[in-house]
């Protein structure tokens, strides 16, 4: 059957003349408990996680450093529902031809893959409208919601305009909420050091110029980490060894059948190589196993020269939450054999074969020359010290000559703040230095100091005389300062309890334009928001505020602190009521 809002009537058989009796209406939705449904979750406590759970936690960062957020989905508070139906009527699908797309809706893949089109802005009015700029002026900074409530419900508020602004995470967690609404078991997966292959041939092209700044002349590029959905469900189309988790991705970034929309793919296809099988399968492949390619680029000449090349870069630390338990899940293996195997590399030919990519002379690859030649020196970035937002970091380059003989370098030097997808946002220093570096294993050490944003990518680029050139990066991910969570005394239902939350600003000026936003399901409807005093530096912060929980068991209380200086501190506390 079609999920959907049905009418029930009753006509008696005795009265032909009298017109239906109204019983009034029932929503129709997947089932995950029973064993004929395409969505069939055999594991109960599964069920429990990835239907009925409304927290969850998101994984970011960077693959040196991750971090995670708390995320309230909230699937079963309020009008969602009726949000989440919306949604699918407000489709390009169901304006094209309403009684084709809802004869669908029985088909967890259809309603999956016209999901992920709605939930983004992009074709059709959808629900989020993301930026990636570092400039979020006319809306929210994409950091700092902290659950799908608000945005489904404003989007709805407004008449349907798009709710502004989101990033990954916001598109993959609102579109879990719907999807759990609608009884897909789904989840959200961080896939860090994350490849966006604009072009299609499993190979991301980065750019420096001689200064070592990253250059944008390509639609490729690596995110720090990217979230996307895993939804359960059967796959009737492919056959039974491709049924399971399937991915899917709100967020747009390729338009796929003339608009942007991703998925299903199958996650065994991805693993498997089968880029071959609907839908999508090429670019989450990508996504998980792109080479990467750093080149030298001289805009005077045009000419490109390759620095190095890298297999073992991209899809790495696969990220999920734990069932039933706020820990971090790895599923890296999941989605492909181990870095480095043959098994590994042969998946990857596979697919480019599928691809056809093996056979067609690609002019802008590399030769085999260019990728075997070897460096004289190599390199690398160390962080000494804390790595907190508002505090200097202490930047030591590390040089090492791998040669017999002495080697001089030209190293040019820069640093960016970035957003998370390293889109530059703006050059925070630079620097030059000539170094002579003495043989075998002899070091030079170069120390910086840098007061600077969130992301930031640092890149030494090394001219090495009559030899090739060394490209030295890092990307640093800094984290905000801590806030903290007391519940005052024991929670009841129906009984005022306090809590009170404490920040101290770490850093040596003033913040101001302090906002406090709390939420949580069953704790407080809506959302509370405080306003707080500007703090001194150094200063310390308590906020006191009352909560009357309304249901019991344990919920989950999300924060998010805001101010002139920090875009987004958040934490989470799980309230026992």
């Amino acid at each position: 059957a079609v999920i959907g809002r049905y009418k029930l009537s009753v006509q008696s058989a005795s009265s032909d003349s009298s017109s239906p009796a109204s019983l009034g209406t029932f929503v129709l939705l997947f089932n995950p408990w029973s064993s004929g449904d395409d969505v069939f979750m055999p594991n109960e406590a599964e069920c429990e996680e990835y239907v009925l759970e409304e927290f969850g936690i998101i994984f970011a960062g960077n693959k040196n450093h991750i971090d995670s957020f708390g995320w309230n989905f909230g699937q079963f508070q309020g009008d969602i529902l009726n949000i989440c139906l919306s949604m699918l009527d407000r489709s390009l699908k169901y304006r094209q031809d309403p009684a084709t797309d809802v004869s669908h809706r029985n088909d967890p893949k259809y309603v999956g893959r016209v999901l992920s089109a709605m939930v983004n802005a992009n074709d059709d009015q959808g629900v989020v409208l993301g930026n990636w700029s570092g400039n979020y002026e006319g809306g929210k900074n994409p950091s700092s919601w902290t659950g799908s409530g608000e945005i489904l419900q404003n989007w709805k508020k407004s008449g349907f305009r798009p709710v502004r602004y989101g990033q990954c995470w916001v598109f993959a967690a609102v579109l879990t909420t719907v999807l759990r609404c609608l009884g897909i078991p789904t989840r959200t997966i961080t896939n860090f050091s994350s490849a966006h292959d604009a072009d299609g041939n499993l190979r991301v092209d980065e750019f420096y110029d001689a200064s070592g700044n990253h250059l944008n002349r390509t639609a490729d590029s690596i995110w720090n980490f990217h979230v996307w959905n895993e939804s359960w469900f059967s796959r009737s189309d492919l056959g039974p060894s491709y049924s399971g988790w399937q991915v899917l991705d709100a967020t747009p970034q390729e338009e796929s059948g003339g608009i942007y929309q991703c998925g299903p793919a199958s996650r065994n296809a991805i693993k498997e190589g089968d880029v071959d099988l609907d839908y999508d399968c090429p670019f989450v492949f990508a996504e998980v196993n792109a080479d990467c390619m750093y080149w030298n680029y001289d805009p005077a000449t045009a000419k490109k020269t390759l620095i190095l090349s890298k297999s073992t870069e991209i899809g790495q630390f696969i990220s999920t939450k734990a069932v039933g338990r706020d820990d971090r899940v790895d599923v890296t293996k999941d989605y492909k054999y181990e870095e480095g195997s043959t098994k590994e590399r042969d998946i990857f030919k596979k697919a480019r074969k599928k691809l056809g990519l093996e056979d067609k002379f690609d002019p802008t690859a590399p030769t085999p020359q260019e990728v075997d030649q070897k460096p004289d020196i190599s390199g690398k970035f160390k962080v000494a010290g804390p790595l907190d937002v508002g505090k200097d970091l202490n930047l030591i380059l590390v040089l090492a000559n791998l040669q017999s003989d002495v080697k001089t370098a030209r190293v040019n030097m820069t640093a960016w703040s970035t957003v998370y997808t390293r889109r530059p946002v703006h050059e925070i220093w630079k620097d030059s230095i000539s170094v002579t570096l003495p043989p075998k294993e002899a070091y030079a050490e170069y120390q910086q100091q840098l007061t600077t944003d969130n992301a930031i990518q640092v890149t030494a680029l090394c001219h090495v005389e009559g030899g090739i050139q060394v490209l030295v990066q890092r990307d640093i991910t800094l984290d905000n300062p801590d806030i903290y969570i007391q519940v005052l005394g024991e929670a009841k239902v129906n009984k005022e309890i306090d809590v009170e939350v404490i920040f101290t600003n770490p850093i040596d000026m003033e913040v101001m334009d302090c906002v406090l936003q709390v939420e949580g399901n069953d704790l407080l409807r809506g959302i509370l928001e405080i306003d707080v005093p500007p703090l001194k530096a150094s200063e310390k912060s308590s906020i006191k505020f009352k909560l009357i929980p309304f249901e019991t068991g344990p919920k989950h209380l999300l924060v998010n602190f805001s101010c002139d200086k920090f875009a987004a501190i958040k934490t989470f506390k799980m309230v026992n009521v």
